[in-house]
């Protein structure tokens, strides 16, 4: 088995739940989605579609689930490709440890009505300037390896 490789910085000081997450790769014409995240301190920033995986819910469920919600998109699971862990802080102050999945998912169709993010907006990216611009490493590894496969 593998080890899962393990990204972001683990402050001394926080105590980071770790958290079922899922997240996925959504290729068209090149480029992959990506939501710009914007708060309402001016904070913005680039993450894969994905999250939280809610209690009763597999990994593929809530990455579908995700997409839905934050970009407005309805896929489908092709593949898991990579398993990532992320520490990090959200915005509410939480520590977390995302322990990862991420997927190669295909498009269903463009759904707005599922669309319940307000500060989520769908973008579309070259994927090695994605590699750049995603906030939590785990994401932009999680890219390369997708190119990888």
């Amino acid at each position: 088995m593998r080890a899962v490789p393990q990204f972001g910085e683990r402050r001394s000081d926080r105590t980071y739940v770790d958290r079922p997450a899922a997240f996925g790769i959504l290729e068209r014409g090149g480029k992959i989605a990506l939501v710009h995240i914007v708060k309402t301190d001016g904070a913005s920033w680039h993450d894969l579609p994905g999250g939280g995986v809610d209690e009763g819910e597999t990994a593929a469920q809530g990455v579908m689930r995700e997409f839905g919600e934050e970009a407005g998109l309805k896929v489908a699971v092709r593949s898991s490709f990579a398993l990532a862990d992320q520490f990090f802080i959200n915005t509410d102050g939480d520590a977390w440890n995302n322990r990862g999945e991420f997927f190669a998912l295909d498009l269903q169709a463009e759904q707005p009505d599922l669309k319940i993010e307000e500060d989520h907006t769908l973008v579309w990216m070259e994927p090695s300037a994605a590699i750049s611009a995603l906030r939590h490493d785990s994401h932009a590894w999680a890219v390369a390896a997708w190119l990888r496969t």
